[in-house]
């Protein structure tokens, strides 16, 4: 195991090396809508990109998601197969809707799988930017 120091450094050393490997301005939080945001994670177990509906009202976070989710096939397409939940809660409790795709068996504490985790990255990060490009007006219009 790592200290919480040794585990800090190396999520740092993480994400410099994503940044240096595959230096690209990726869209997440610049959507243009408000609480609605593409993001990175990995942790010790998997990788995972996802979209995070994070609006406070359930009318407008649900409405989005609910045009997310009829473009279901088309989002596959650029995607592969992914997760949803409509009601997602994170760990501080918040609830959120969520579309996500994940990779199992790679750790960010793991230097040997980091290119995996990378190249994981840029392939669903790319096809979530691509299908966001593709169906931002329909998406927008709430």
């Amino acid at each position: 195991m790592f200290s919480k120091q040794e585990a800090q450094q190396l999520k740092k050393e993480f994400w410099t090396a994503f940044g240096k490997s595959f230096p690209r301005k990726w869209l997440l939080y610049d959507t243009k809508v408000k609480d609605f945001s593409f993001k990175f994670n990995a942790d010790n177990k998997k990788a995972e990109v996802s979209l995070d509906i994070e609006m406070k009202d359930e009318v407008y976070r649900n409405a989005y998601y609910e045009k997310i989710w009829s473009l279901e096939d088309i989002l596959k397409d650029f995607i592969g197969e992914f997760h949803k939940e409509e009601y997602f809660t994170l760990e501080n409790g918040k609830i959120i809707a969520k579309i996500w795709v994940e990779k199992q068996n790679v750790s960010i504490f793991n230097k040997n799988t980091w290119q995996e985790i990378f190249e994981f990255f840029v392939k669903k990060m790319d096809g979530f930017e691509r299908f966001y490009y593709e169906y931002e007006d329909f998406i927008k219009d709430v």
